[in-house]
């Protein structure tokens, strides 16, 4: 993959792990355990190729409304990969960092997310952020009340506040928006998912449940961005 062809930031929407079980005839758990083993090999290779920047929706604010049998295997799951995890993606110089609601979390989940965190926090691989319990109009209100607060207390005025202010409000501050935006199982929709960031993003969608995506399909999804022609709103 040449350098100079790579985005700086991709965003990927991992869909269809339950509908990848169902399909097979699995435990729901089972399609989301194979998930997980894609969304590794796939970190894994973003860091082999030179991605700078790679940010995965692993669990929403919505999400809460499944069934209390798979959230709470979703949240062992989770917690099981980011302890296995951390050491992994330190021996691999890869940066985790988890944007969302972390303080609404489980005391022990908000552990294991500190600790991965600290732990690899001064790789400097790739920059693997994972949202869990993110909602994007979540986001956009904690950050109105930031900047709220900063105007009451006087550190700001209303006239100072531009797109900077509310891009450094934001769970995803200091990390460049999404170039591309990958979402799996052929939904056509950005579920809530960074709306302030994705504002020039290239979307693409494709028909493969996450637990089927490869390395293969991550060189394909940025040869076709390569052939897009991003204008900004120019001409």
């Amino acid at each position: 993959m040449e350098k100079e062809n790579m985005p700086n930031h991709i965003a990927i929407i991992m869909d269809g792990n339950r509908r990848w079980a169902r399909s097979k005839g699995m435990d729901i758990k089972l399609g989301h355990k194979e998930g997980a083993k894609t969304l590794e090999k796939i970190v894994r290779y973003a860091n082999q190729i030179g991605l700078p920047y790679i940010t995965v929706y692993a669990f929403s604010t919505e999400n809460w409304k499944r069934t209390e049998e798979e959230v709470g295997a979703l949240m062992l799951l989770l917690k099981n990969y980011l302890d296995d995890y951390s050491k992994r993606a330190d021996t691999e110089n890869i940066r985790v960092k988890i944007i969302g609601a972390i303080e609404e979390m489980q005391k022990d989940m908000q552990e294991s997310m500190k600790k991965c965190m600290e732990r690899t926090k001064n790789n400097t691989g790739t920059t693997f952020s994972i949202a869990i319990n993110y909602g994007g109009r979540d986001e956009l209100v904690r950050a109105m009340k930031k900047i709220a607060k900063q105007v009451q207390n006087q550190e700001i005025s209303v006239d100072e506040i531009n797109e900077n202010t509310i891009a450094n409000s934001l769970y995803t501050a200091g990390i460049p928006d999404p170039d591309l935006m990958i979402r799996t199982s052929g939904e056509l929709r950005t579920s809530n998912f960074l709306p302030w960031q994705l504002a020039y993003t290239e979307f693409l969608f494709v028909d493969k449940n996450w637990p089927d995506f490869t390395e293969k399909d991550l060189d394909e999804a940025i040869a076709i961005y390569n052939k897009r022609n991003r204008k900004f709103g120019g001409k």
